[in-house]
């Protein structure tokens, strides 16, 4: 259970909360276009077609079984993008532009990233407004997070300078092993408030959902997978300065902002779901949400965390 687990989920769980969201599959796998029960299909419209040029953002949606959730599927195809638009003007920029359209009609925009720093992920992380990075709790993820933020620093000076943090969320969690517990102790300490209260842990009924093209909590609502992606769902829209309670409360909607994976509200929110960390030391990014920046602070520096965990 990494980004694009994580992606769906939270997804979902923005929808089920009554926001409209989108999902934005940007993998060449396009795990998260078939998790959402939608076969692969070269014909049909996608990101690759985004990028490219041969369609808009709103010819590629998708509607799926959840009333306010939306998809923009992907393609193998996708990774021909890498080659041909190498020698393109403005290629780290093509994303956020095909998706400006749609930023007034969405409330959030999860976008789901490969696991590799190459193109296709620069350009989910130029168009969101803040990271969600899901990472296990284990010793190489925290080997691989601080390259994770080298990158998205990197970004930040050159292309993306609103870009921010939302967060970073705990997945496969088990808090009965002294590993797990040390490695939270030791993220709690580098990035404080950033670090997401909701754990998820190890759930058979996340494993199984996508092989039925359902987000966990249309499988099985009563599963504890669905149940912490809820929670983690309901964190991230009361951290948003305009939400002080689940959208469905909430009578207006306010501004715009963009997560990518994951991670959007009634801003119109861009969350970009990058590589994991515990493979960001090969340039994987399974950060999961950029959200608009406006609203998102900037991590100070601090010590490098103790990995001795």
């Amino acid at each position: 259970m990494g980004k694009t687990t994580t992606a769906i989920n939270l997804a979902a769980s923005f929808a089920a909360a009554e926001v409209n969201t989108l999902l934005v599959d940007c993998d060449p796998q396009s795990n998260a276009t078939s998790g959402l029960g939608f076969p692969k299909d070269p014909d049909r419209v996608s990101s690759y077609h985004l990028l490219v040029g041969a369609a808009t953002a709103e010819e590629a949606l998708l509607t799926t079984a959840l009333e306010q959730l939306w998809l923009i599927p992907a393609h193998k195809n996708l990774i021909g993008a890498n080659i041909e638009l190498v020698d393109a003007d403005g290629r780290e920029f093509r994303m956020r532009e095909a998706l400006a359209p749609l930023r007034d009609r969405f409330q959030f925009i999860v976008l789901d990233c490969p696991p590799a720093l190459d193109l296709l992920t620069l350009n989910a992380l130029v168009a969101a407004d803040a990271v969600l990075i899901p990472m296990q709790g284990e010793y190489f993820a925290l080997e691989g997070i601080s390259e994770l933020l080298d990158t998205i620093e990197r970004i930040r000076a050159v292309l993306n300078p609103s870009l921010g943090i939302e967060g970073v969320v705990l997945t496969m969690f088990d808090d009965r092993t002294n590993l797990a517990q040390q490695v939270m102790s030791e993220l709690k300490k580098y990035f404080g408030e950033k670090l997401c209260t909701t754990t998820i842990p190890r759930n058979i009924r996340l494993a199984e959902a996508p092989s039925h093209g359902l987000a966990a909590l249309m499988y099985d609502p009563r599963s504890k997978g669905a149940e912490s992606y809820i929670r983690l769902a309901k964190e991230i829209i009361e951290r948003q300065p305009d939400f002080s309670s689940l959208p469905s409360a909430v009578s207006s909607q306010p501004e715009e902002q963009v997560l990518t994976t994951g991670d959007t509200r009634e801003h119109r929110s861009e969350v970009t779901v990058g590589p994991e960390a515990s493979d960001a030391r090969a340039g994987a990014s399974d950060g999961s949400a950029a959200e608009a920046a406006s609203g998102v602070e900037e991590i100070p520096v601090a010590d490098e965390m103790d990995k001795s965990a």
